[in-house]
């Protein structure tokens, strides 16, 4: 039986340290996406990464720099109709206590009211979405400390 989630949720992003993102469900996405700023590729070693600034430092985030390997670049519409490229990351989720790797596509969402969508790539045959209810996971995995 699937797990149902709401219209909008918090989630984790264990492996960038950032926790209680609130995520808006989107069924009309299909990939997700995730607010960041400064993104550029770079090369580390010969191989490409994604080097950016996710959240602001806003939501409980710190104004950090990340660097992810680049996963790929993918051309979106927008919805006014424009087309616009992303790069593309791999990283882990966390909702209702349990991981998931999700594909996060990075734009900057500043203008927008939720720093993160979750697209139907990744709610498909895993969540069934009850858009009357709101915030069913409030478990965290909280890393271990050293």
């Amino acid at each position: 039986m699937m797990q149902t989630i709401g219209w909008k949720e918090r989630v984790d992003l264990p492996s960038l340290g950032i926790f209680g993102v609130p995520a808006k469900i989107d069924t009309g996405a299909r990939t997700s996406v995730l607010h960041c700023s400064h993104i550029r590729l770079i090369k580390e070693a010969g191989a490409p990464y994604v080097e950016f600034q996710a959240l602001d430092g806003r939501f409980g985030a710190t104004l950090n720099t990340y660097v992810k390997p680049f996963h790929s670049r993918r051309t979106f519409r927008n919805s006014f109709g424009q087309e616009e490229e992303r790069y593309i990351i791999r990283t882990d989720i966390s909702l209702f206590g349990q991981l998931y790797e999700i594909e996060l596509s990075l734009r900057d969402r500043s203008d927008m009211e939720f720093p993160l969508l979750l697209g139907r790539t990744f709610i498909r045959k895993r969540f069934l979405v009850d858009v009357s209810k709101a915030n069913l996971s409030k478990t965290r995995i909280i890393p271990d400390t050293p």
